[in-house]
């Protein structure tokens, strides 16, 4: 939930650095990073920062948000939309975003399947029916193997002049150290968990006494999900909306990866290219001494050594007439594209029909007249 009325609220009394919301997701970034979970899931996603931090981690392919307010999700969620640059170079994962509108308090099939979920300053948003049911879909239901929840310590308020109830107005609740331990205990008890204490935003020197600001339970689920509660679950209908959805451009994509490779075989190719004809210009330069007898010289000398290329040519590139030919071996030898295809035989059905090959399809033909092919 959006806690940005609170820091603001605060702001000149306790000056927490970073700020105490960068703080809560570097705390979840750092998880992220030591786990390395494929699919995560932001409760409470809100203005979507979160989110849009997390897609960043390398290893996620498939986020997604879930916030009762629609309208704050679709204002903020153009942040969630692939860039320009990442359909120029696409990375080699997939990674898909989606934000759906709907309660925590409700089941949804959409949920099943992840590695890991956050709650991040929600529970206290959530009125008493609603906090009764939480543990049952999250912890029940939706059951990844990691949950993250962080919530205000009350006991902290007192380092807040002018706080007599909550920090913020929709607050319904706001615990002690010993009740959010409890509850998350007795949590972890029913459905099989590990939970594990933390917060961030420390108190001031002196006022250590009080806890952390902000209080964060990490849940482990003792053992792996059984296939069969999951198959039993895909029976439920769809409750939630869904809002917005991203698919970023990724090479595993036979479409975005043909795309690349050829980009990659022709700018290899141009820096061959440009290599053998500054190589040959040189040569050629070194033997005209501006008389004819010299220049026929080199002509003859230049007619013998394209001859000899072209001979090899599976194995340099050559120039015939106005074409150099650079070998698809030699492209092929290019990490980035051999990274790209793998094998010589993918190279050349990946590039087929998409740039000019020699009769025989061995090498890639390059203009000498044009600086662009």
């Amino acid at each position: 939930m959006d806690e940005n009325f609170q820091e603001e609220q605060f702001r000149g009394m306790i000056k927490f650095t970073p700020s105490l919301s960068k703080q809560r997701y570097q705390f979840v970034k750092d998880l992220v990073e030591k786990y390395k979970p494929k699919k995560v899931a932001d409760l409470g996603c809100a203005d979507c920062r979160l989110l849009w931090i997390l897609k960043f981690c390398s290893c996620i392919e498939v986020l997604v948000g879930l916030d009762i307010s629609e309208s704050i999700m679709k204002e903020k969620m153009h942040r969630l939309s692939p860039l320009p640059g990442d359909y120029l170079q696409p990375t080699e994962r997939s990674l898909t975003i989606t934000l759906y509108h709907g309660s925590v308090a409700h089941e949804d099939p959409c949920m099943l399947g992840f590695d890991m979920v956050t709650c991040i300053e929600l529970i206290e948003h959530l009125e008493e029916l609603e906090l009764k049911k939480f543990p049952e879909v999250v912890f029940g239901f939706m059951a990844p193997s990691i949950v993250v929840i962080s919530t205000p310590n009350i006991e902290f308020n007192m380092l807040f002049p002018g706080v007599t109830l909550f920090r913020h107005p929709d607050h319904k609740f706001e615990w002690n150290r010993a009740q959010f331990q409890s509850w998350a205990l007795e949590t972890a008890r029913c459905y099989d968990y590990l939970v594990e204490f933390t917060g961030v935003g420390h108190a001031p020197r002196g006022m250590e006494n009080v806890g952390f600001c902000t209080q964060i339970g990490v849940f482990f689920r003792k053992c792996p999900q059984t296939s069969g509660f999951v198959q039993s679950v895909n029976s439920k209908e769809t409750v939630y909306k869904t809002v917005f959805k991203a698919v970023y451009p990724s090479l595993k994509d036979e479409k975005y990866l043909q795309n690349t490779l050829v980009g990659e075989v022709i700018s290899t190719a141009q820096i061959i290219k440009q290599s053998l004809l500054d190589h040959l210009m040189s040569e050629y330069e070194e033997c005209n001494e501006n008389t004819t007898e010299r220049k026929a010289q080199l002509q003859s000398c230049f007619s013998k050594d394209i001859s000899k290329l072209a001979v090899e040519k599976s194995m340099e590139s050559f120039v015939n007439g106005n074409v150099v030919y650079v070998p698809l071996k030699t492209i092929f030898s290019f990490p980035k594209v051999n990274q790209l295809c793998g094998t010589l035989e993918r190279l050349h059905k990946l590039i087929a029909g998409r740039v000019t090959l020699s009769s025989d399809g061995d090498a890639l033909m390059l203009s000498t007249e044009q600086e662009n092919d």
